[in-house]
Formats: structure tokens, sequence, C-alpha cells
């Protein structure tokens, strides 16, 4: 061997390396091999770390026993030969990086998929491997330098975790036993989950996180397998009771751990009750306080010795020690001074973790810390020498090495006379159990957003859909329209076809606002009763002469405050519903009532308060308990195709989310359903007289002046066009600062100013309110498509036209606030 030190040692894989005839192979003798390989073998074989090198024109593969097991049944066949043979199921992948390599930079990456044959089968693997350039004596790159380490089974695990996190979240919201579960779960606050069968004679399934064994099946004998015989009769007792009382089961008791000792677990769970009433399952957690548990027998332990043992110091000492000892969790004890006196060696374990030297008895223990540390500690034991048992948190350590949060129990301990003599205090490490309900808080960010992104995409699918409908029947007007020598009736026909279509899609817009909760309300204060009794007949054409309407009505009014126009909506939209569920024959109960409070629905808390419940109970198919949680959703609908839009019920939920009210749903298949419409109640005293009756449309602009203030250019100059056609005089600004800049010209020249509201800049509401202020007669009417500020706050006492608006809407309302300007300067005159 002399001379041929440097191919020495390696473990099997040296062995073998040193009986390759190597001068068959394009390395040749090794006696001949340059210094820098043979340095670059004598790293490899002495490394424990997987590590390959490839050297030669034709990368002649050598690697160690730390490498050899992630190569399967190629080891140790293919030692000492080209690496093109070694992984020709995979070459394409590898040539780019031995170029890269080759040609003098390195490559590094994680977690790098690549399906290597190991086994005779290519099979999906991960790697995290860094390769760089080996140079030979005279300087030329010579070869690679492979540190590598196998991470498929971290790869593969946290696929799977992500992908049963993914099919957990498509589990949610199933069923109502789904939704009962997660509440269960939730209000019984968990560690560790299982659950139980009726009368808890089986365990159907336990998620132990390793304090229990795990088990998926079900198991009639968990008893005996869990419990110590000692406590069995106190734990069956417990189950009794909370059987025969239908109440929680929570009990403190003893359980086998899975490493097979014995601990502590406080136990609690919940009934979850079937249709009759009848428990259906048990739902529960188990918590681990072994060690509280064994804290609170070593304090008992601490606390009986010092009684029989305060005349000497020297005893006291002994007795911290010993019960210190006692314990496997880090536990240490310090006098009135806040001088260490004992600690066990798992705190001595711990503290050289996270401070990198020795615990040392009669040190300060505040001192011991970093300053910014040292305080908080200080003021922690201070306390607990001031008699206060308490649990607190915090992050300590060595910032030069780790710092870890903390959660640490302290308590006084006491002599026979009472008089407290030192204390000591319990450290857990909690830091990975924080970052895991970090990252448990953040995958559920995640869900709620896909969630978020999932409903949007049905919403917008929904819109699309309709819109497209109702854009295919303009086009095809528009194309027909523009036909030579068209007849008049037809000409007609498609005008008349345009205008239905936008009426059409007008309301669709109104609809799909009313469901977020973003139309522009104008609240009035009116007797409930009285709009019912108003919409009986147009209800009794709605739902035909089979449907019998009747109405409950109190003799109270029931005043509310309300946008009247949405209220009668909603109670048409409820109708119809109800109609197409008696398919046109039974009986329609219209019900108005005083209510005090609102109810909890859909997990909402109750709200109190006083408000106007309204009820729509139809004797109809009833609704499957799968749909109920889905009625309100936007395009959904069990009607059949062209038979609805799906949009009037989430109408109706949209206009009691805005108006501060709920609408709640009661069904039984195949006897009826029962749509309940709560909204808030107003005071008699507030009603206000409606306006008078409008002009007629379309009258004789007569020249007056209208100030045209539209930033899209197409609207406003067709606005201004259609007004001058029908003899009013206009002047467009594209701005609310270019309106006010031409009012400062000559303000007395307009009549009405039209101006949208959304607009870069100054918008509509705020033009109008500066016009208030400085031109106090000139009135302002708006328009709008959307704006979330008249969703929230109204019109501001501004006269307001939805956008798609007609000719004769905006003639009719331009005619209305000219008259009533004209009239009040003949007041003043």
């Amino acid at each position: 061997m002399s001379g041929f030190e440097w191919l020495a040692g390696g473990g099997e894989t040296g062995a073998l390396l040193r009986g390759i005839d190597w001068s068959k192979t394009p390395l040749g003798p090794v006696q001949d091999w340059p210094l820098s390989l043979r340095a670059a073998v004598r790293i490899v074989l002495s490394s424990e770390f997987p590590m390959m090198l490839h050297w030669g024109p034709e990368l002649t593969t050598i690697y160690n026993d730390a490498y050899a097991p992630s190569l399967g049944h190629k080891h140790p066949g293919n030692l000492g030969r080209p690496a093109r043979e070694w992984w020709s199921e995979m070459w394409d992948q590898l040539t780019p990086i031995f170029d890269k390599v080759l040609s003098g930079g390195t490559f590094h990456v994680e977690n790098a998929r690549y399906t290597p044959d190991r086994d005779g089968v290519r099979r999906e693997a991960y790697f995290t491997h860094c390769h760089s350039p080996l140079w030979d004596d005279e300087g030329q790159i010579a070869g690679i330098f492979l540190v590598v380490t196998e991470t498929t089974r971290q790869v593969v695990a946290e696929r799977d975790l992500t992908q049963a996190n993914a099919d957990l979240a498509q589990q949610v919201g199933v069923s109502r036993a789904s939704e009962a579960r997660l509440g269960a779960l939730v209000r019984a606050s968990s560690e560790i989950l299982y659950s139980m069968n009726a009368d808890w004679t089986e365990m159907r399934q336990l998620t132990g996180g390793g304090f229990f064994a795990d088990t998926g099946t079900a198991n009639p004998h968990w008893i005996e397998d869990y419990i110590p015989e000692k406590e069995q009769s106190c734990v069956r007792a417990a189950i009794a009771e909370a059987i025969r009382s239908r109440s929680v089961f929570s009990l403190e008791h003893q359980v086998r751990l899975a490493d097979g000792g014995v601990g502590w677990t406080q136990s609690r769970a919940v009934p979850l009750f079937g249709p009759d009433g009848g428990i259906t399952e048990w739902f529960g957690t188990a918590s681990d306080v072994t060690a509280r548990r064994e804290i609170e027998e070593a304090r008992q332990r601490l606390n009986e010795v010092l009684e029989k043992q305060v005349a000497e110091r020297t005893a006291e000492l002994t007795l911290y020690r010993n019960i210190v000892q006692s314990t496997r969790f880090p536990i240490c004890a310090y006098d009135t001074e806040q001088r260490v006196i004992a600690f066990n060696r798992a705190h001595a374990a711990e503290w050289f973790r996270v401070m990198g030297y020795p615990a040392r008895p009669g040190e300060l223990l505040p001192d011991a810390f970093p300053p910014d540390q040292a305080a908080v500690q200080r003021a922690f034991a201070a306390r607990a020498l001031a008699g206060e048992e308490f649990t607190a948190e915090g992050d300590f350590g060595n910032p030069d090495l780790t710092v870890l949060h903390w959660e640490l129990d302290y308590s006084p301990i006491r002599n026979e006379a009472g008089v407290i003599i030192g204390a000591f205090h319990h450290a857990r490490d909690v830091t990975s159990r924080l970052k895991a309900e970090a990252d448990l808080l953040q995958a559920q960010d995640a869900l709620r957003q896909s969630q978020k992104m999932e409903a949007v995409g049905q919403l917008t699918g929904g819109v699309a859909h309709d819109f497209n409908n109702l854009l295919t029947v303009i086009r095809s007007s528009v194309d027909l329209l523009k036909r030579p020598g068209l007849p008049e009736e037809r000409r007609d026909r498609y005008v008349a076809a345009i205008s239905d279509t936008v009426e059409r899609a007008a309301k669709l817009t109104s609809q799909l606002l009313a469901f977020a909760r973003r139309q522009a309300l104008k609240p009035e204060v009116f007797a409930a009763c009285d709009s019912v009794r108003m919409l009986d007949s147009v209800l009794g054409t709605l739902t035909g002469p089979r449907i019998r309407i009747v109405t409950e009505l109190p003799e109270t009014p029931c005043f509310v405050n309300v946008d009247p126009s949405q209220f009668d909506t909603a109670l048409v939209n409820m109708a119809v519903n109800a109609r197409d569920a008696m398919d046109g024959e039974g009986q329609l109960t219209i019900r108005v009532e005083a209510r005090e409070g609102l109810p909890s629905v859909r997990l909402h808390p109750t709200v109190p308060g006083a408000f106007v419940a309204v009820s729509l109970i139809d004797t109809g198919s009833g609704i499957p308990p799968g749909q109920l949680e889905r009625i309100f959703e936007p395009f959904f609908t069990t009607k059949a195709q062209g038979k609805g839009t799906g949009l009037g019920l989430s109408q109706v939920f949209g206009f009691a989310k805005q108006s501060g009210g709920e609408i709640a749903v009661e069904s039984r298949v195949g006897e009826g359903t029962t749509f309940t419409l709560y909204l808030p109640r107003a005071a008699a005293a507030e009603v206000r007289l409606k306006d008078a009756g409008e002009p007629a449309p379309l009258v004789d602009g007569h020249g007056t002046c209208v100030l045209v203030v539209e930033d899209n250019t197409n609207v406003g100059t067709f606005t201004t066009q259609a007004l001058a056609e029908l003899g009013y005089r206009t002047v467009l600004a594209a701005s609310a600062e270019e309106a006010l800049t031409e009012l400062a010209r000559d303000a007395d020249r307009f009549d009405v100013v039209f101006s949208d509201v959304v607009m870069p800049g100054m918008s509509g509401i705020e033009l109008g309110q500066r016009i208030r202020q400085e031109h106090h007669d000139l009135p302002v009417v708006l328009t709008s498509g959307y704006s979330h500020v008249l969703a929230q706050n109204g019109t501001y006492g501004f006269d307001l036209l939805q956008k798609p608006y007609s000719i004769e809407q905006l003639s009719r309302v331009l005619r209305k606030v000219a008259v009533w300007r004209q009239g009040k300067r003949s007041s003043v005159r």
C-alpha cells in the first residue's frame, strides 16, 4: 500500500475501489493519477456525507459509502464506470448541469425531481445537490465534484400533506353533519382528536399525535387498550353520567401512552344529536397534561418534604435537588435571592442548548440571561417569591446560538410555617407548536382565499353567460337593422327587442348589486302591512288562480325604514319562488309580525333590537337539506334551463343584509318552505309624505340649458346630441373641474347640472356639494351605473338616474327639476 495511502479507508466502497483494475479504465493505473484526482478521491472516501466525483473525458464515477444506499441495484457494479452508463435513463436532465460545471460554473438545486432506475424500474425521486468543477494539476477543469442529499421522503410527505389538506378543504360544507362535526371539534378545543359511537362501546377514530397510539379503525376494546385498570371504573362512571344527562363528558384521568408509559390526559367530548333528538356520535379531544401533573406532584412532594426539613439549610438544599431530579421535564429551583439552588438534567441540557455553557448552581438566575431578557426573568422570579403562581411566555436564549419561545410555570415554595423560602419554574419549549399554529393559520387563509376565488369564478361565469345571451339579441337586432329596405314593422320590432334586452340587462345588474349589497337604496319609513295589502292583487296575478293567498296581518302597522321599491321586489321574488315550488297550485301565506331580536342565522350570533318579520309560507315541494345553504348563491337554480336565472333570492338576500336585516329559511321536503325577511323596525313618527306624481316624459326642452358632466366621451356626446334633438341647450364638461370652470364663467345660463358620479379626480357627489355651496338654487341630477359611495351613504339628497337610462327617463328627470327651479324662482319674486 506504500505510496497509495490516499486510497486507504473509505469502508466498503473504499475496498471496492482498491479492487478495481484501473488500468482497464479511462483513468489508467492508480499510480499515474494526478495529485488533484488523488486529493479529491481522498476527500470523498473520508467523508460521512454523500459525495461523488466524475473525472476525465468519460466522467468516470467514484463515490463513498454514504452515497451508495441511494443507488439501489447500480451499486457496486457501476463503480468506476462512465457517468453516462450510470444515468442513461435521465441523461437528458444531467447533460445541461454537467456542461455548465465543466465550463467553470457551479450548480446547486434543492428538491430537484429525477426518475432514476435503482431497482429495475424508473421511479420518481428528489435530491438536493451541488455540483462544482474539479481542476487537474495543470489548472484545467477535468471533473465534477458532487455533494448530494436525497429528499424524496420529505418532498413526498409534504406533497401528501398538501394533498390531504386540499382533500379536507373540498369536504368543508358538504353536509350538515360535517358542520356539526366541525362545530363540535372547535368547541372541544383540541390537541388530540377522537370519536365514539353513541354508547361509547366503540372508538371509531383516534388521532393521537404521538401521545396515544393512532387508530383509524373501530376499536371495541379501547378502554382496555388505553385506560389503566385502576382508572377504568372511574372512566366508565363518567361516561354513564354523560350519556344519562346528554351533556359534555369531561374527566382528567391516567392513560397508556404510545411509548408504553403511563401519563395523564384531560378528556372532553360533546354529543351530536340526530333528527330524532337521539345521540348519534361523540366527538372529543384529549389534552396531554402529564407535565402539569408531574409538576404538581413534584411541587406537592417538595412542599411535603420542606414542611419536615426547614430546620437546616443543608437539608433544604438536599430536598430541592431530590425533588427537582424527580421529573423528566426541565425544572429549576432558586432561593429568595434568586440564586439557583437545584436543577435536573433536563434543565441542564436545555440550558446548554440555548445558552452555550453549562448551568451553574449558586448563579443569580436573571443575571445569566442577556440584559434585555434579564429584566423580564427578574420580574417573573419576584412575582413567584411574592406568593404568586402563574404561567408566562417569552423568547429566551443566547442570540448568537438560538432564541426559542418558552412557556414557564412559576410557583413559590413555603415551609411548614407558610413562609416563602424559594420558588421554582418549569420550562417548556413551545416554538414548534407556535410555528405549527402559524402554519395552520396560513393554510386556513389560503383555503379561504381559494374559496373566495372559486365563488368569484362562479359569479363571473354566470354573469358572462347571461350577458352574452343579452348581447346576442342586441347584436343580432343591430345587424338586422342595417339591412337595406327593411319594412317599418320589422324595424320597430328590432328596436323594441333592443330596448327590452337593455331593460333586462339593467335588471340583471340591479339584482347583482342587490346581492352584493352595493345598490343605492332610498330608505323611507312606511308600514309593511300596507305594502303587503297593496301587493295582494299583484301577487295574485303572478301566482295564478290555483294558488290561494292568505294574509295574516297584525292590527299594528309595523313600520320599517327601508327602500320601498326593493321591499316590494323582494316580496315578489319570494312569491314567484313559492309559486314555482308549488307548481302553480297550493296556498301561500304572508304573515307580518313584530319581533324582538334577530335570531341566529347561518352561524351568525343573535342580534338585539326591534325588527319586523315578513314570512312567506308555501305548501310546495320543499328544499332538500343539501341545497339549503346554496339557494341564495347568484345563478344557482334548480329550475329547468331557461326557467330562471337564480338571482331572485340573491336579490332578497342582498337587500336584507344592506338594510340591516336578515333572511332565514326553514323547509321540509314534501311539506313546504318558509322564508322570513327580517327588517329593522321604525317609529311611526318618522313617516314622510311621498313625492307628488312625476311629469310626462319626452316634453319639449323649451331651450332649457343643461351642463352635462361626463368623463366618457361616447356617453357624453350621445347624451348632448339626444338632448339637443329634444330642444335642450347643452354644454359638455369632461370632468368636475372643467364643470366648475364653466360655472365660474357664467352660472346663470344653466338651468340644471347633469353629472356622472364616478369620475377621475373630483366625484359627481363632491361636485354637487360644491354647487350647493356656491350656487344654491342650481339643481343637480346625478347618474351612475354603480358607486360604492352611493351604496354606503345614499344620494346625499340629489336626484339619481341609474345607468343605463333611456332618453325618456332623462327627459322626465330634467323636466322635473327644471319645473322645481322655476317654481322656486317664482315664489321668490
